[in-house]
């Protein structure tokens, strides 16, 4: 073909690589031809979204539930010829490069996300159209993170629930609400009346939810974060764990009208009944700041201030 290269970029505005509302969205499509051509058009689109989907089983018949939401669609025009549709518009053979900008509306959207059914994503599409018969695409999506916060982001909470029965259990979280890549503690009071041994188990539990006309599908995932000290029979003991957020997990939001992902704190008691008791904290996700792979999460020193 006489098009050998097609491309879209975009270029950095901070050390993420990401963007947010109100930012400039720069960037150039390049196109490489072995000789002079003709075009119709050539054009740069900048696309927000977001899209649900899925599948159920109603009688006899698979019914397929899904909404979508745009949140904003601009269109750059490079090249067009003036007649629209002759193709006088030349591109000369060798490398050909083409800047472009947008400014991303300065609105409440979500960040980008795929989750199991549902995805939001920001791209940047090129096309170049010689004839009816002959375009070509190319396509590239880039991050996008919301300047939407929680209030109480930078406020530790204490927070204990009690269990009941012959197994108490109380369960202290030092904060509600947790950056990627950080580390907290979690501090579970057992009071082992029972004659069996139990053993406290730390989960991470992810929630999404999506809702296309009228109906909701939610996804689950539990996520195991670890073991603790098991507590003997007829003893009391408390329990210490060290709770380490993964960077790369998606930070909790509500700020879609299609889907949402909420995180919460398991802490499940293993014992014998059919029943282990078990206890879920709210927990939120914040957005963490950009750190080098080899750095670690500091390890929390909550344990040594908590009064007794």
């Amino acid at each position: 073909m006489t098009v050998k290269h097609l491309s879209v970029e975009y270029d950095k505005v901070n050390e993420r690589g990401t963007f947010s509302p109100g930012d400039t969205l720069s960037g150039k499509v390049t196109v490489v031809t072995s000789k002079e051509i003709k075009v119709q058009s050539l054009v740069v689109k900048a696309k927000g979204k977001a899209k649900v989907s899925w599948c159920e089983q109603e009688g006899q018949a698979t019914v397929i539930h899904s909404n979508k939401k745009k949140y904003f669609n601009f269109e750059h025009i490079i090249l067009q010829d003036k007649k629209k549709g002759d193709g006088s518009e030349i591109i000369s053979p060798g490398r050909n490069v083409y800047p472009f900008n947008f400014v991303i509306p300065d609105t409440d959207m979500p960040s980008s996300y795929k989750g199991r059914w549902g995805t939001i994503t920001y791209s940047l599409r090129a096309q170049l159209t010689q004839s009816v018969w002959l375009v070509q695409k190319t396509k590239t999506e880039f991050p996008f993170l919301t300047k939407s916060e929680f209030p109480f982001q930078q406020h530790a909470t204490r927070i204990t629930f009690y269990g009941s029965g012959r197994i108490t259990m109380n369960v202290t979280s030092e904060k509600m609400g947790l950056k990627q890549g950080e580390a907290m503690g979690i501090s579970v009071e057992v009071i082992n009346g029972s004659a069996r041994t139990v053993t406290p188990k730390f989960y991470l539990c992810e929630k999404q939810t999506f809702v296309a006309q009228s109906k909701r599908m939610v996804h689950t995932n539990d996520i195991f974060c670890g073991t603790g000290d098991s507590v003997p029979a007829e003893t009391s003991w408390t329990v210490t764990k060290i709770l380490s957020i993964p960077p790369q997990l998606p930070p909790t939001f509500f700020n879609c009208c299609m889907m949402k992902l909420e995180y919460r704190l398991k802490v499940l008691l293993l014992h014998s009944k059919v029943q282990d008791p078990e206890i879920k904290l709210p927990l939120v996700i914040l957005l963490g700041s950009p750190k080098p792979l080899q750095q670690k999460p500091k390890r929390s020193i909550w344990f040594r201030k908590l009064p007794g």
